[in-house]
């Protein structure tokens, strides 16, 4: 069989439908995720084991197949005659080949177009501090830290380097010099590229993504000297987040870092995507700015007393994700289910409805 035709036809519908994943696994009919649902391609027969291990290996070079084999699970990006691009990761379920393939837009899109807060058209102007962009996997945080990156981008003379594992989208350099380094190509190791990004003169840092205290540090020092850093995180909610990043480090660190993060944290957006009444699907968002009062309740390890500043600072910016989604929800683009079931607190959603 030939894998490498099979695999480019899988590739190109899930480009073609405007999926945002495919999936292959045993057992199972080759699925696209459209709009947040998984729908299995009925054209294509259920993968066996032999086809699955056929369009895995027809993914990765001879290297990567070695470290697959070897770790048992990899990253990476793979390009599709340079006209699609997708961040792939394959793995083994039951002693089986498995993967899952994101689809990456060629052309990275604007704030306006992804629908975000204008809010986030002041972060491209920052020239210092630490902005996160939270949320669950898959609900489009690398795509907005893009957006916001390309209008730097755009907008500045300056040198942007980004440690990614693997680079997600691709940068066309305008105003600014972009150093896209990526982790197993570029560098051996993340925590490697971190450790030195500072010697390479940049102005913006972006890691794709804060995996542990190492990471989480490096960002926050950055920060403190005078660059403006971005970052992700796989949590719920901006007060989660800080939680989450105090928590990372052993408690005899934990006064430390409080007082860097209150010193260099600027703003945590948390963003859901969530299908559109009219098809397709669209951010909701919970934004914090690090007010005074915010700086204090970090210093004061008064975390649970952010989600009321953030409430009670509508006219800063500030907007909390149940006020997203309840506006959202009074605009008809999302049905009031949807809200509740991306709502952290569905009751107090609904005390918001009525207030509307």
């Amino acid at each position: 069989m030939d894998y490498q035709t099979q695999l480019k036809d899988l590739l190109v519908a899930a480009a073609r439908q405007s999926a945002s994943d495919l999936h292959l696994a045993v057992g199972k009919r080759p699925t696209l995720r459209i709009d947040g649902a998984l729908i299995p391609l009925q054209k294509e027969a259920i993968t066996t084991p032999e086809v699955a291990e056929g369009l895995v290996s027809a993914l990765l070079t001879p290297e990567q197949k070695e470290r697959f084999v070897k770790e048992r699970q990899f990253d990476f990006a793979y390009n599709l005659e340079d006209k699609v691009r997708f961040r792939a990761n394959v793995y083994y379920q039951r002693g089986y080949v498995a993967a899952a393939l994101r689809v990456i837009p060629a052309r990275i899109r604007t704030v306006e177009e992804l629908g975000l807060p204008p809010i986030l058209h002041d972060f491209a102007k920052l020239s210092q501090g630490f902005v996160l962009v939270v949320g669950p996997a898959g609900h489009g945080k690398s795509t907005s830290l893009a957006a916001v990156l390309d209008e730097v981008n755009h907008t500045r003379a300056d040198h942007i380097v980004t440690v990614e594992d693997p680079i997600e989208y691709l940068f066309t350099q305008d105003k600014a010099i972009i150093s896209q380094r990526e982790v197993g190509n570029d560098t051996a190791t993340f925590n490697d590229a971190l450790r030195t990004v500072l010697r390479q003169d940049p102005d913006v840092i972006m890691i794709g993504e804060m995996r542990d205290a190492s990471s989480i540090a490096t960002a926050m020092t950055a920060a403190e000297t005078g660059h403006l850093v971005f970052s992700t995180l796989h949590t719920n909610s901006a007060s989660q987040t800080i939680d989450r990043i105090i928590d990372s480090f052993p408690p005899e660190q934990q006064g430390q870092v409080v007082s860097q993060l209150a010193a260099t944290l600027v703003a945590i957006v948390s963003q859901r995507l969530l299908p559109r009444t009219s098809g397709g699907r669209m951010p909701a968002a919970e934004i914090m700015l690090v007010n005074p009062a915010i700086r204090n309740l970090i210093r004061e390890r008064k975390i649970y007393q952010i989600d009321l500043v953030i409430e009670t600072s509508l006219q800063e910016g500030m907007i909390t994700l149940n006020r997203a989604l309840a506006l959202l929800v009074k605009n008809k683009e999302i049905s009031l289910e949807n809200a509740e079931l991306y709502s952290l607190n569905p009751a107090e959603l609904r005390i918001l409805l009525e207030r509307l």
